[in-house]
């Protein structure tokens, strides 16, 4: 889960105030102390650290408490606003031109994953109805431009390169005519990148800018660098002049040293973040989704997005209905994993849920990835229709067979038993909550809560 450590650490802090009446100066500073370790620990620049210690402190003591509020509940919500504050407010999109194309420059260091990052964002647009072109400008690296032509492919979205023989900028100048002329209205240039910041990469980048003009220059970090990560940002915007960050990785950092810094000490959005390996892992930024995930609050817009982009609408609605009749059976919950699975990691989805975050510990040994996918589709398909619409005509002798049948154990069987009930359990209580989670907005977007 993206910012687990920093996450519970904060969380260990609030819990102590639950338990207070009515704070003082004294029970706020203490907490304050544990914020602010917390957000070292996290590789959050010092300064930024200071400041913002300084800014919650200064708005919790001495104001008063409102009144649907407790004191502790009071105390979060400062944190939460500053932390949004911290991280620019409001999201930062990308300008698109009134006269297309719309050209994009995607600038950083070697292996921060700027040409993955570059087909992703071709993708993302792609899906709002524009037409993309990846230029392939990064003629150092080996086998650079044949890894952007793997990822268009993949995309379906065309991919310009003059091979690893030309000039850099001749093959931006070509591509963005290339692009003209073939109507495409969006051009994402994909640059070389080095291990380190030296003036022959900035010469070259200042020379693609000056001939191609960007509308964007999107700089491309790795967030597991941390402070590092700041660092980078300031040194490409002081050479460059960059529009906005894309954090790559989010979904490996723990820490979240990167996503709190960078905006407070460059005063550049992050504009994308990556969140895994797939092609449709790149979200928008949404700094007060992100603090409310920080803090341990979910964030259940972005889980609404996600469910209603990747999610069979028809299916969703007749698992619904199914859930109220209470007739989850086996077939059910296969083809529900396999939907979830196109969300994600489990771990993720259960993090954007208010309060869900322990409840993985419920579903035992359930993991998303192929392996484990592979051996409860080969379970279900041992047994008989019979068996997949009523799991509780499923005897020892039955258990032999499907073992047998599927290559696995009975106690493999009996745990794929306990998850599909624990998972019953889980949405039985969803549904249940479904009126009250409704008027607060909460899940009611969600495809099966209709």
């Amino acid at each position: 889960m993206i910012f687990e450590g920093l996450s519970d650490k904060l969380q260990g802090a609030f819990s102590k105030l639950k338990s207070k009446g009515k704070l003082t100066e004294k029970d706020v500073k203490a907490a304050m102390r544990e914020v602010k370790l917390a957000l070292l620990e996290a590789d959050v620049n010092f300064k930024v650290v200071k400041d913002f210690v300084k800014k919650v402190q200064e708005r919790c003591v001495g104001q008063e408490v409102m009144e649907s509020l407790t004191p502790a509940q009071h105390v979060i919500k400062i944190v939460n606003e500053e932390l949004t504050a911290l991280m620019g407010d409001v999201q930062s999109k990308i300008t698109i031109s009134s006269k297309p194309p719309t050209i994009i420059m995607m600038v950083g260091l070697q292996g921060a994953g700027k040409t993955t990052t570059s087909g992703k964002l071709g993708g993302y647009f792609k899906k709002q109805g524009k037409k993309p072109l990846l230029v392939a400008c990064d003629v150092y690296r080996p086998a650079a431009i044949k890894q952007l032509e793997v990822v268009g492919k993949s995309l379906d979205i065309e991919v310009f390169n003059m091979g690893d023989k030309e000039n850099p900028v001749n093959i931006a100048k070509a591509g963005l005519s290339h692009a003209m002329k073939n109507n495409n209205d969006l051009v994402i240039i994909d640059t070389a990148g080095r291990l380190h910041i030296d003036e022959e990469l900035m010469d070259e980048l200042k020379s693609i800018k000056s001939e191609v003009r960007p509308h964007e220059i999107l700089l491309v970090v790795d967030s597991m660098t941390g402070q590092d990560a700041v660092n980078v940002a300031e040194s490409f915007d002081n050479a460059l002049g960059i529009d906005g960050v894309v954090l790559t990785k989010l979904d490996g950092d723990t820490r979240g040293g990167a996503a709190l810094s960078i905006r407070a000490v460059t005063q550049k959005p992050i504009k994308f973040i990556g969140m895994g390996e797939k092609l449709d892992d790149l979200e928008p930024f949404h700094p007060d989704r992100m603090a409310s995930r920080i803090l341990g609050m979910g964030d259940v817009l972005s889980l609404i997005e996600k469910a209603q982009e990747t999610m069979d609408m028809e299916k969703a609605k007749a698992l619904g209905a199914k859930l109220k009749k209470q007739e989850f059976d086996f077939e059910d919950f296969l083809d529900q994993m396999e939907q979830i699975q196109k969300m994600g990691s489990m771990d993720k989805i259960l993090g954007m849920i208010p309060g869900m975050g322990d409840i993985k510990n419920q579903l035992g040994d359930v993991d998303m990835n192929g392996k484990e996918m592979n051996r409860i589709k080969a379970i279900i398909q041992s047994m008989t229709i019979e068996e997949r619409r009523n799991p509780q005509i499923l005897n020892a002798s039955r258990k032999r067979r499907i073992a047998k049948g599927s290559g696995t154990s009975v106690q493999d069987i009996n745990r794929l038993i306990k998850q599909m009930n624990e998972m019953k359990k889980m949405m039985k209580m969803f549904m249940g909550n479904q009126k009250g989670m409704k008027k607060r907005g909460a899940l009611g977007g969600l495809p099966f809560f209709k």
